[in-house]
């Protein structure tokens, strides 16, 4: 099995796995920020903007597309502002299946 096919074998199953999650409906970048989300979502007061931002996944988003973006997550209800903090401060919720 060459490199390449490797590459496509897994990505074939991450595709799968978003599919079983819900997740197919997204946009890459909602995906991406939503993968950043989750990762980040281990500190206790929610997911920070700036943090989101600085994650390796949205190195190549500009900004008004991640706010859109983000602004979606939000809307589609995997994101929600933290009712504890002002602003830039999210909570990640799970997929509904």
């Amino acid at each position: 099995m060459t490199d390449i096919s490797k590459l496509a074998e897994l990505r074939r199953l991450l595709l799968g796995m978003e599919r079983a999650m819900g997740l197919e409906e997204l946009s890459p970048v909602e995906r991406d920020i939503y993968y950043a989300a989750t990762e980040l979502s281990n500190q206790p007061h929610g997911v920070r903007t700036t943090g989101l931002l600085s994650h390796s996944l949205m190195s190549n988003v500009s900004r008004p597309t991640f706010f859109r973006a983000l602004k979606s997550l939000v809307n589609k209800g995997y994101l929600s502002q933290s009712s504890t903090s002002r602003r830039g401060v999210y909570m990640v919720h799970s997929p509904q299946v």
